[in-house]
């Protein structure tokens, strides 16, 4: 491809250089006939007569790497810093050919919109949904999908637990994976026959530019809360709203839940056409008449759909946070003139791995599988299981090694003053000594009168779970959710929950 149409959406300048032929161009000049054969961001994958984008990340800096870019062959970079122009030059020189150095304001922007002019813009030809907010983004995202492949529409997914394209799956070590594969992405599901396709729109994804070099069709926001703020993410509350809040100028429809408190400045300098939805009167898509559902190890909700649609909706996934899940997904399934009872139909049977995933062990009592791995996530979900009037609430949980040890305390603590007993056990130990994990948990509860028992063998501590299972128990095993691997000492080692469960209950 034309290096001409790569860069034909991008305000650029030439800073120098030369092409293979010697066709130099000035600073500032046009852009000389260049074949461009990749589109590269890590060194070490440069060729001959790519395109090499350079990118300061947290650990490594692609400027660094230029002049090694041109001594491999690269045909063009793409810069946002002053590099050695001259140095560069004379690198490429040595490979035998020459290189064009263009300037731009920001290098990940560039790379969005020159992945998506290098896949032949495939977002144009599917209709995209964005999901952006701090919870409910995975859940609502397989609602989408399930629901709009009811009614014959052939949806890709991309998320935290994975990317589904036509009968492929990738591993996701991203909730938004960089801008180049997510056009990749894109050109496969349209080449696969897909007409649509939701994903997970993370903070970290705006902040970055990895959505950028399209317009959502649909974008969603579903709620925003105190999450995500450190040195390695966002620098305060404010700059994560801000970063979300893109979401909403980039997008063609914007759907946004009435409820959430900071609301009015969500949509503060929104460009896209607005709907609500929500429990207020004044959502345009409504839940009213919310009933708790349980019975027989199951826990669900049932309400009445009103305002925009007027239906009655059941979901086996307990809480109110399921209201605001499976409402999300209707408000954006009426865009695509679903009927009633399929989304009925949809709702009534979705599951998600690792997202209040109920196990069905017992009659008599509830064990399920969820993502809480901080202190505001268990919170929220020990409140919810707690207003179906369980006997006892039992989280099974621990805190992954190498992160923030303050975590450990508030997790612990909220388990002390929210669950009956609590199992202590080990989640991604790292590099740090699982007892010493557990010992910290340990000091969050004794800040409470919490009942407690530690177990380090995350197995043994889901046995005890199951073994001393009392009717009307609801089980929580917490902080593992989709994942199907434990991390000791740098190495994975393979450990699905649900292959736990299967083993104990054999073993029983």
């Amino acid at each position: 491809m034309q290096l001409k149409e790569l860069l034909k959406e991008i305000e650029y300048t030439l800073v120098g250089g030369e092409t293979a032929q010697g066709a130099g161009e000035p600073a500032g000049g046009e852009l000389p006939e260049t074949d461009i054969s990749a589109v590269i961001m890590d060194s070490r994958k440069v060729c001959g007569g790519c395109l090499f984008v350079c990118i300061k990340g947290a650990a490594f800096d692609g400027h660094a790497f230029a002049e090694e870019a041109a001594r491999a062959g690269a045909a063009c970079l793409v810069v946002d810093q002053d590099v050695d122009a001259e140095a560069i030059r004379r690198a490429a020189g040595e490979a035998g050919r020459g290189i064009l150095i263009v300037r731009v304001e920001n290098s990940r922007y560039a790379l969005a919109c020159i992945s998506a002019a290098w896949f032949g813009h495939p977002a144009r030809e599917l209709t995209t949904i964005g999901i952006t907010g701090t919870k409910g983004k995975t859940t609502t995202t397989y609602m989408v999908k399930s629901i709009l492949e009811r009614t014959g529409h052939k949806v890709g997914l991309i998320g935290t637990i994975e990317a589904i394209v036509g009968d492929k799956t990738y591993p996701a070590p991203n909730t938004t994976p960089e801008s180049y594969i997510v056009q990749k992405y894109f050109r496969e599901m349209a080449d696969a026959g897909c007409d649509c396709v939701v994903m997970e729109a993370s903070s970290q994804g705006f902040m970055l530019h990895r959505t950028a070099g399209f317009v959502f069709d649909y974008g969603i926001f579903t709620n925003i809360e105190r999450d995500h703020i450190g040195p390695n993410e966002h620098r305060d509350f404010e700059h994560y709203l801000e970063c979300k809040k893109m979401l909403l100028k980039q997008c063609r429809v914007g759907i946004v839940n009435r409820d959430d408190p900071h609301f009015e400045q969500i949509i503060e300098g929104h460009t896209c056409e607005l709907e609500t939805y929500g429990l207020s009167p004044e959502a345009d898509l409504r839940a009213e008449d919310m009933q708790l559902v349980s019975g027989q190890g199951t826990l669900g909700i049932s309400y009445h759909v009103k305002g925009l649609m007027d239906f009655p909706v059941e979901v086996d996934i307990p809480g109110k946070f399921s209201v605001y899940n499976s409402l999300t997904a209707i408000a954006i399934c009426r865009h695509f003139a679903v009927a009633p009872e399929d989304i009925i139909a949809a709702l009534k049977d979705i599951r998600v791995k690792g997202r209040v995933e109920l196990i069905k062990v017992s009659d008599d009592f509830t064990l399920m599988i969820d993502y809480a791995h901080n202190a505001m996530a268990l919170e929220s979900l020990l409140t919810t299981l707690r207003e179906y009037n369980p006997h006892r609430l039992v989280p099974v949980f621990g805190c992954g090694g190498n992160r923030a040890r303050d975590r450990r305390f508030e997790m612990g603590e909220v388990a002390g003053n929210l669950a009956d007993l609590t199992i202590i056990t080990s989640d991604n130990p790292r590099n740090e000594d699982p007892q010493a994990i557990i010992d910290d948990i340990k000091t969050g509860i004794g800040k409470t009168d919490g009942k407690y028992i530690e177990i380090i063998d995350r197995k043994e501590a889901i046995r005890y779970a199951i073994e001393h299972g009392e009717p009307g128990d609801i089980i929580i095993c917490a902080g593992k959710g989709h994942e199907t691997y434990q991390e000791i000492n740098g190495v994975k080692h393979d450990m699905d929950e649900r292959v736990l469960i299967a083993e104990i209950l054999e073993e029983l």
